[in-house]
């Protein structure tokens, strides 16, 4: 993913910052513990397509 992309990208939902982890193809947004899936490069940024990251998993 460029990194210039992921300095303007930010979450849908909460507008605050995401962290991309590229061995999951995910970019997380920590505030609302949301994972959304980035395919073929392109970051899905839709909260539907979002997965939610559960609150026993470490962030």
């Amino acid at each position: 993913m460029d990194k210039r992309i992921l300095d303007v990208l930010v979450c849908p939902v909460c507008k605050s910052s995401l962290d991309y982890v590229e061995a999951d193809q995910e970019l997380i947004c920590k505030a609302d513990r949301l994972a959304f899936p980035v395919r073929d490069g392109m970051p899905i940024m839709l909260q539907d397509e979002a997965r939610e990251i559960p609150a026993t998993d470490e962030l």
